[in-house]
């Protein structure tokens, strides 16, 4: 009986767009009917049928909320309803149920729209894919492929999973994931997304990302997750609504025993409803979660963007951060030529050890190694996070990282050797040993972001107070980096921990601090921030699951942007609350005073919710 109660209130609370069709045509009706026919008994019908079908579903709402011991602003205006129709008030019934479903209805389209973004990147990825299957080209559902099938994307296709061209050039539109508008060129050896569209070649793949394992599907179930996320404004205006109900209803009851008018009191209790209060956060977090994820900035939740506004402080990491993570070998150095280590043989010991290693200077230094033959793996490998990585290979143990790590590991450096080496200041020195000596050094050079420069120029006219550099690598390089960017505050040679430790020490001083990183060693600082934020496709998992913001894009200035878009949405949010409570209490003073009556001070209240509305939409808009 109560499953079958519970199904009848479910079936009649859905807010619609029939009901609200219907109730205005009963209203029309009943208005023609009275002032047209001057036939007041159908106008009365038809104004109290209006008043039943808005007001059914708000009656049968604020019972299940009342189920739940939750008093909701649907019991006002439900008490408003059936007052008015106990008193005859017939017209006053079906305005203020009519309005307050409008009110639901508009709320609901606004939050469907800006859920469209979800729907809009489901839609982008194709159903099917060609499959290269013993030299032929077999068209398959998107179940049936496999992790390293090869796959064929054609001129105009999208492509259906993460992969790796294997063959063939192509401009790649990968706006729906970075919200980079311009083509991409891609060639053998890139990445490329499932859902992205393929302009003018045709690409061989092979897959690497299938089904929930792809960048499309992590960025729809992480904006699915950020829009149902909490803001603390949002669960304070919550809060804030289960309070202040019961005092409306309440005062208004206060009214009615002290001057024993029933019109009088309904218009208070009516009036009073803080709709516009309630919805002024949801819809301007939720508007501001979609109009960023259509800019490849992808936040975990209403929190997250919320405290992003709040930013003062942004610590950078170096390497695939400012840096483009692509780093390029510049000098092989042998220092024991007398020994008969070539270069050749630095490099090949160190890529033997680095092969186990995921740093991206680790992967240049192999594929480096690579070109001059195949790079065997080593027999056991132990990566030392920060400092670099010890192996093992054909009873040879190898050292391969930064000059703390070899000196921590009680390798013998020869600073005479070192500086007759020549390695520019731009540079990253890596150290090789082989078996507890060291044998060379190797030069790796990483360039900096085009953007970089700009982007940091553009944190502090956005109002970030303090940008500093945090990174690992060698304090001449960080240095060399910090002159190119405008970046002043510099501490290299940095463990994870140190990372951490500086982090605290930025929001011990008082600073809202955002971490930007990309790497397995950047995933303590990200966590421990106020807002971590992990720079695009080049990013390693654990630092884009860690952090609270994604950036798809590998462009610097998107922080800025994801800093200056959640300002923004405070600004909005602020603008909403404003709005809302100065109408609820000039409508509430007019009512006291006897200048504001139920219908008219209804359409106001109506109006400022639809402000409401409105005002949170304008922040689906793209940003500069």
């Amino acid at each position: 009986m109560n499953a079958t109660i519970s199904r009848v209130l479910g079936a009649i609370t859905t807010s619609s767009k029939g009901t609200v069709i219907t109730a205005g045509g009963l209203i029309i009706g009943a208005l023609a009917a009275g002032w047209l026919l001057k036939l007041e008994v159908l106008w009365a019908v038809l104004m109290g049928a209006s008043a039943l079908v808005s007001g059914l579903p708000i009656t049968a709402k604020a019972l299940r909320s009342l189920g739940n011991r939750h008093v909701g602003i649907e019991l006002l205006v439900s008490l408003a309803m059936i007052g008015a129709i106990l008193i005859q008030e017939y017209w006053e019934a079906a305005a203020v149920t009519f309005l307050f479903n409008l009110g639901g209805y508009l709320e609901a389209r606004t939050m469907a729209r800006t859920r469209r973004v979800i729907r809009e990147l489901i839609e982008i990825a194709p159903s099917k894919a060609i499959l290269l299957k013993n030299g032929e080209q077999i068209s398959v559902p998107l179940e049936e492929i496999q992790v390293n099938d090869i796959l064929i994307v054609k001129p105009g296709g999208r492509v259906p999973v993460d992969g790796e061209v294997k063959s063939g050039s192509s401009s790649v539109n990968e706006s729906a994931i970075t919200g980079e508008p311009l083509p991409v060129l891609k060639q053998t050896g890139d990445s490329v997304f499932a859902g992205t569209q393929n302009e003018n070649g045709v690409l061989t793949l092979r897959a690497t990302g299938i089904g929930e394992d792809t960048t499309l599907a992590r960025i729809i179930h992480r904006v699915e997750e950020a829009q149902e996320a909490k803001a603390p404004a949002q669960r304070f205006m919550e809060r804030f609504a289960r309070w202040y109900t019961p005092l409306i209803i309440g005062l208004s009851g206060v009214i009615y025993l002290v001057t024993r008018d029933p019109s009088f009191a309904l218009t208070v209790l009516v009036i009073g409803c803080p709709g516009a209060l309630v919805i002024s956060t949801p819809v301007s977090i939720v508007a501001g979660i979609g109009g960023a994820a259509r800019q490849g900035i992808l936040m975990k939740g209403g929190t997250h963007l919320e405290t992003s506004g709040k930013i003062d402080a942004v610590a950078l990491d170096k390497t695939g951060t400012l840096t483009l993570g692509d780093p390029r070998v510049e000098r092989i150095v042998s220092l024991q030529k007398d020994d008969g280590i070539s270069p050749d043989m630095v490099l090949f010991y160190a890529a033997i050890a680095e092969s186990a290693s995921e740093h991206p200077i680790a992967g240049r230094i192999v594929k480096t190694a690579e070109k001059q033959g195949p790079v065997p793996p080593p027999t056991s490998a132990e990566a030392v996070a920060g400092k670099g990585i010890k192996a093992a290979w054909q009873e040879k143990n190898i050292l391969v990282g930064s000059r703390r790590f070899m000196e921590e590991s009680g390798i013998n450096i020869d600073q005479e050797d070192v500086g007759a080496a020549d390695i520019g200041s731009g540079e990253t020195m890596v150290f090789v040993a082989l078996d507890d000596r060291l044998v060379g050094l190797i030069g790796v050079a990483d360039p900096v972001r085009s953007h970089a420069k700009e982007a940091v120029a553009r944190m502090r006219s956005s109002g970030v107070k303090r940008i500093v550099m945090l990174t690992g690598d060698n304090r001449r390089t960080a240095q060399a980096v910090a002159r190119q960017v405008g970046i002043t505050e510099v501490h290299a040679e940095l463990l994870p921990e140190e990372k951490l430790a500086h982090i605290r020490a930025l929001q011990e001083e008082g600073f809202t601090t955002a971490m930007v990183g990309d790497g397995i060693n950047d995933a303590p600082a990200l966590a421990s921030a106020d807002v971590g934020i992990a720079m695009g496709d080049g990013g390693t998992d654990i630092a884009m699951e860690t952090a609270d913001i994604a950036l798809m894009r590998n462009d610097l200035t998107v922080v800025a942007q994801a800093i200056e878009r959640s300002r923004g949405t405070l600004r909005n949010i602020r603008q909403n609350i404003a709005l809302a409570i100065i109408t609820v209490t000039g409508l509430l003073i007019g009512v006291l005073s006897g200048n504001v009556h139920m219908a008219g001070g209804m359409l106001i209240h109506e109006a400022s919710v639809m402000l409401v509305i409105l005002n949170g939409m304008r922040l689906l808009r793209p940003a500069d």
